[in-house]
């Protein structure tokens, strides 16, 4: 996976609206006294959606004060997980999980399906400003790999082509179906099967 970037640009300022302030200080209630920094996480979460869908340094800087930590622990956790943008992304935000399941089944593929269609590299808004895309580590989806992430949704069991019509979808501004690509319902083993096959000799 690529090494995260931050943007270049960066708005001077950051604060909560008045509802997020408000959900800050519900979140932080929910941890002991003196603990109120274990809700680092779901603020930086929190100041994500409100900007935009990612993350300036100003927000993080803010959320230090917030919490009464360094400054540096708040970076060092929104650097670590992919969940959060560090860049501006697009209206339509793809995240390709290319770990080990997702790319033993193709996760490759998909990427150069980005790659062609959204942008070149990742972290860079198409042509329309509407889409890109990213590499991330395991969603979690393993059994219906390869699957990505369009912004809150799972889209499985992807082949090129099937991304490519997503992708598609997209530019016209219409929102494909998430879920399996195969036709599966949730996780269910393929091929009709109904439960494990067991070993006669165990």
């Amino acid at each position: 996976m690529a090494v995260k970037k931050i943007s270049k640009v960066q708005p001077e300022k950051f604060e909560f609206n008045k509802k997020n302030n408000e959900t800050a200080e519900s979140i932080i209630k929910n941890y002991p006294s003196g603990k109120q920094q274990s809700a680092v996480m779901a603020l930086l979460y929190l100041a994500q959606k409100q900007n935009d869908n990612w993350i300036p340094l100003s927000a993080m800087k803010y959320i230090a004060k917030y919490l009464d930590m360094p400054y540096i622990k708040v970076y060092e956790v929104a650097t670590f997980y992919s969940m959060y943008n560090l860049t501006p992304v697009g209206k339509y935000f793809f995240q390709v999980c290319t770990t080990t399941p997702c790319m033993l089944r193709g996760a490759y593929n998909l990427v150069d399906v980005c790659k062609r269609k959204i942008s070149e590299e990742e972290n860079r808004l198409s042509e329309d400003g509407k889409t890109s895309w990213l590499e991330v580590e395991c969603l979690g989806a393993c059994v219906n790999a390869p699957m990505l992430q369009l912004n809150e949704d799972y889209y499985e069991d992807l082949d090129p082509t099937k991304l490519e019509q997503i992708i598609d979808k997209i530019s016209n501004d219409e929102v494909p179906k998430p879920g399996s690509y195969r036709g599966r319902l949730s996780s269910e083993p393929e091929n009709t099967r109904k439960t494990l096959i067991g070993n006669k000799n165990a």
